[in-house]
């Protein structure tokens, strides 16, 4: 409430309030006192009258009585008069009829009652001589009151219009007195309005009121000290200006160094980027030759101490290409370039493949590797095998690496089934030598390792479990580890995946409740081979069982082929009258072989689900179900129908090749020279997969591969594989982003072309047996160059057998058909480096390098395959040297050509 209204009401109400109660207090000090003298009155005249009208009724003088009872009503504001008897009759009435006495006997005293109305008087008639007589009769006589009630109404009239006139009259006064206190107060305040808007140049008046004055003054000299902090304040902004347009200049300033500074960082980071990808194919293109050829050595005759140096050799090589893998992969992850790819997935092949990958270290520290992939995991599930497989490999490679006796057990269990979207728990446990606490807090940073002295004990760069973290938490997933320092550690990770087309894994065979025989003192994979048995519906046995047995498993540790227990366990085989499966924890190398008289086969662990389910095929279902069909995995069945393959390349020994290594019964393989060729087989049929040379003329791969995912949707779901002698790791995930399923590197490894066979379209391949002599014969066949052995050999033509699938002749053919390419090969390449034409340049060399990957022809193979990363990295500038060698080797393999027309 304002003090204006504050005012008014203090000023108005007051007054009109003591007024309104005065006036109160006069009508009803007025209205009692006019009725108490009409009441007095009317008494008065009453006991005048009452002894003559007394006397009248005794003498029964009616005329008296009129006469007096008239006198009586002419008196004021009487309405009625009536007289009674003694016994209640009337004598007489005046005015209007009188109501009817309420008693039949004369009243005592007088009685008077007065209402809003009318006022009603009894008094009895007494004679005059003796007033304590007997009353003669009583006379009654109605007065009218409204008049009381109209003259108070008018005193109430008078005083309300009286009320609203000094009301009136006061709102003036109080109106006036109010404006005269709060307009100075509203000029202040509007004073202080205007400073706080920053409006200083005000000035009030002076009033006569001392109070309102000092409050005038006080604000003019706030105003005045507002007025000099402005001005003092634009003094300082001005200056503040100044120094900050001098801050400001040495800021631009600063920030073109900075400008320059980013500009030489990513120079610098774009250099690094190209020295690692330069420097990474440098140093595995090497390698690879280091390790291909040592591996070759191996099979060479070798005594004993070479034989160790050449394993500290390749483990080297192994072990440097693990970190350059690993550097590149940590550097891709930095520079967020890493892309995940979608292919449907058999997590029970997938993990027996990275099992398969270390069963030779498991072997050598004599550990137990073992894989559990629980029946409820379905299959096929989407996700990119690449990333899941170097996750898994480095989890095991740890676990073996850090464990020196007992065990390493893979888990694979279904954690969560929603629809199409599973999520997966994976696990790594072994019982090495455990982390502690603080070890664990540490252990997934970068360059970071459980000890310092770990990486000279052990090796390694400490990035692995550093990409592990980051390569599952890009797949939607998180890794943990739980570990006791002594007590081994367990690595687990969750792995969302789609399950589009997913299936419950179905049994992959059926053994009709076949009595299996099985002795395994390693608890898990005990464990492992009882519920396969139960799965498959074999009838499990104790080693000890009285029943008779089909088979016999029969699980070995090393030292059950020490001479004692060899002696021991061949017994127990030649007593066993049914054949055996020997399941022996090491390799053919160092482990005797037992004679198995019944029949039988040895497997070396860790063995893959498929291997076990090949053995039990082999050495149960001849006898117990000759001609029914055995149910087993897609991804394992031999395909009855005739699948239609195509190959798409434009070199003629390329698919020559490819069509060799390739045949199969269950296949039928056509081939065509160019993405047009291609395009016109598509109009006409369709095919179950496309093996899919990337460079061509004309059309390449990846245009070719475009064009038929666009010709119908058989064509879209099709199966098609990039076959290319070089990529590149950009290149490759362009690759599969642009259509392609994989990427297969020329020269195709018979394995890995099998693999994805069994992949996409459920068909395995039969191992081709090599038919080459036996190492130790140290014939020289023709055509073998007799170089130095640190040099590659010109011609090798048992390479060159191994990777035309054991077939000499087809190596000696391809080698025929290189050296006849050679000369216009020398010529297109001097022409394109003469015209500084680096596409035509790459052309012709990646068109040498997938001609040389193909047939025995090392030297030459690695020389086109290091010019062609250099040129795909450092361009023309760095080639001149390498060319010049590559010319060279072109000599030296043109100089045999003489050599293997005689053969």
């Amino acid at each position: 409430m304002s003090l204006n209204t504050r005012l008014l009401f203090a000023l108005l109400g007051l007054p009109l309030l003591v007024y309104a109660l005065m006036g109160i207090l006069l009508v009803v000090q007025s209205d009692t006192q006019a009725r108490a003298e009409h009441q007095e009155r009317l008494e008065s005249a009453g006991e005048l009258l009452a002894p003559s009208l007394a006397d009248a009724v005794a003498r029964q003088d009616s005329q008296q009585l009129e006469q007096l009872a008239r006198q009586l009503l002419n008196l004021n504001d009487l309405r009625t008069v009536a007289l009674y008897d003694a016994q209640g009759n009337q004598l007489l009435s005046l005015g209007p009829s009188a109501a009817a006495p309420t008693s039949p006997s004369p009243p005592v005293d007088s009685q008077l009652a007065i209402d809003e109305e009318a006022g009603r008087l009894r008094l009895a008639l007494t004679p005059s001589e003796g007033s304590r007589s007997t009353p003669l009769g009583w006379l009654t006589a109605e007065t009218d009151t409204r008049a009381l009630t109209l003259e108070r109404y008018k005193l109430m009239a008078s005083l309300s219009l009286g009320g609203m006139l000094l009301g009136m009259l006061m709102f003036l006064v109080a109106f006036a007195i109010s404006r005269y206190v709060t307009r100075p107060i509203e000029e202040a305040n509007h004073a202080l309005y205007r400073l706080s808007r920053g409006d200083y140049r005000l000035h009030l008046e002076p009033s006569q009121a001392t109070e309102l004055d000092q409050l005038s003054s006080r604000i003019n000299v706030l105003a005045e000290h507002f007025q000099q902090a402005q001005r003092d304040m634009q003094t300082q902004i001005e200056q503040a200006t100044s120094e900050l347009q001098e801050s400001m200049d040495t800021i631009e300033e600063q920030n073109i160094k900075l400008d320059l500074a980013h500009r030489s960082a990513l120079q610098a980071n774009a250099v690094k980027s190209e020295f690692l990808a330069n420097m990474s194919h440098e140093i595995r293109t090497p390698l690879n030759g280091i390790i291909g050829f040592c591996r070759l050595l191996g099979r060479s005759a070798l005594d004993t101490r070479q034989q160790e140096w050449l394993q500290h050799v390749q483990r080297a090589s192994d072990n440097l290409l693990m970190l350059v893998n690993d550097v590149l992969d940590f550097s891709k992850l930095e520079a967020n370039r890493l892309t995940l790819e979608e292919a449907d997935i058999d997590i029970v092949a997938l993990v027996d493949e990275v099992l398969g990958l270390h069963a030779p270290e498991a072997q050598r520290k004599q550990l137990h590797l073992v894989a559990m992939v629980y029946d409820d995991v379905p299959t096929p599930l989407c996700g990119d095998p690449l990333r899941i497989h170097q996750v898994l490999n480095n989890l095991i490679s740890n676990a073996l690496k850090f464990t020196h006796k007992g065990e390493v057990i893979v888990r694979v269990m279904l954690d969560n089934l929603e629809g199409q979207h599973v999520v997966l728990n994976l696990s790594v446990s072994d019982t090495g030598i455990g982390l502690s606490d603080a070890q664990q807090q540490a252990l997934f940073s970068a360059f970071c390792q459980a000890e310092p002295s770990h990486s000279r004990q052990f090796g390694g760069s400490g990035l692995g479990l550093t990409i592990c973290r980051q390569l599952i938490e890009r797949m939607g997933g998180e890794i943990s580890v739980e570990s006791e320092l002594g007590s081994g550690s367990t690595f687990s990770f969750t792995l969302p995946m789609l399950a589009h087309k997913a299936i419950e894994r179905p049994a992959e065979i059926n053994l009709s409740n076949a009595p299996v025989r099985l002795y395994e003192n390693h608890a898990p994979t005990r464990y492992v081979l009882a519920h396969f048995l139960h799965r498959w519906e074999a009838q499990p046995l104790a080693f000890d069982a009285p029943e008779r047995a089909q088979l016999l498993i029969l699980g070995l540790e090393p030292n059950d082929f020490s001479p004692e227990r060899y002696h021991h366990w061949q017994t127990v085989i030649d007593q066993t009258a049914c054949p055996v499966l020997i399941l022996a924890n090491g390799n053919s190398f160092d482990l005797p072989t037992l004679r198995l008289p019944h029949g039988g086969e040895t497997l070396y662990k860790p063995f893959s689900r498929a291997q076990l389910v090949a053995s039990l095929k082999q050495q149960l279902l001849p006898t117990l179900e000759p001609d029914k069909p055995v149910g087993s995995l897609p991804a394992l069945q031999v395909a009855s129908q005739t699948l239609k393959l195509l190959i798409v390349d434009d070199n003629q020994p390329n698919r020559e090749l490819l069509k060799s290594m390739l045949e199969h019964p269950t296949l039928a393989i056509t081939t065509v020279e160019s993405g047009q060729q291609a395009l016109a087989f598509a109009h006409s049929d369709n095919a179950d997969m496309v093996l899919m040379d990337i460079r061509m003329p004309g059309m390449d791969g990846i245009q070719t591969t475009q064009a038929l995912r666009r010709l119908s949707t058989t064509w879209a779901r099709c199966p098609i594989i990039a076959v290319t002698a070089h990529v590149l790791s950009s290149e490759r995930q362009q690759w599969l982003a642009a259509g392609l399923d994989d990427v297969l590197i020329k020269p195709i490894d018979e394995a890995q072309l099998n693999q994805l066979l069994n992949r996409f379209l459920g068909v395995t391949q039969r191992q081709r047996v090599s038919t080459d002599p036996p190492p130790s014969q140290n014939t020289h066949k023709p055509g073998h160059s007799h170089k130095a052995p640190a040099m590659l050999p010109v011609v090798d033509l048992e390479m060159g057998a191994r990777l035309a699938g054991g077939k000499e002749h087809l190596a000696r053919e391809q080698l025929k058909r290189l050296t006849d390419s050679l000369a216009e090969s020398e010529q297109h390449m001097r022409a394109a480096f003469a015209q500084q034409n680096l596409p035509t340049l790459l052309d012709w060399v990646h068109g040498l390098n997938g001609a040389s990957r193909y047939c025995g022809a090392p030297e030459l193979a690695l020389l086109v395959e290091t010019l062609e990363t250099r040129l795909r990295t450092g361009g023309l500038s760095r080639a001149e040297e390498l060319l010049d060698n590559v010319y060279r080797a072109m000599a030296r393999l043109r100089a045999h050509r003489p050599q293997l027309l005689r053969h």
